[in-house]
């Protein structure tokens, strides 16, 4: 009679990282993070703004109008004339009652064009208009 020898095999394993699903989390994050993140654009012309030594942080849900230094005027990134201000602002004005209106005008522009933009945001209805300054060192 034979007997029957049993040798025991040994198996060994090499442990090893599964990178399928590390690289399926590193999308999903950077899904979130593309998703969730909000850009801000302050302004679409070259500004350089005034200084102030009394300036105030104001919520950015205002709506801006700027004054480049070669004096075009521009809302929402829109390109506006100074006589069809009022009538924008207005139809805004109707969607959003308490609009408030933030003045980004360049430190080199003459204070009589400010000046004319202001009296056209107060003849719109808005009594709410700061002027956007940066602070001073």
């Amino acid at each position: 009679m034979f007997k029957s020898v049993r040798t025991k095999k040994l198996f060994i394993e090499q442990a090893e990282i599964q990178m399928t699903p590390l690289i399926d989390m590193v999308f999903i994050l950077l899904i979130f993070f593309v998703v969730t993140t909000s850009f801000v654009s302050e302004t679409g012309l070259n500004i350089q703004r005034p200084q102030s030594s009394s300036s105030e942080t104001l919520p950015h849900d205002n709506l801006t109008i700027e004054i480049d230094a070669a004096g075009r005027i521009t809302i929402d990134s829109q390109r506006v004339g100074l006589l069809s201000i009022r009538s924008f602002l207005q139809k805004r004005l109707r969607l959003e009652p308490k609009l408030a209106v933030v003045l980004a005008a360049d430190k080199t522009i003459s204070v009589d064009r400010v000046v004319s933009v202001m009296d056209e945001v107060r003849a719109a209805g808005i009594n709410e208009v700061a002027l956007a300054t940066i602070e001073k060192n």
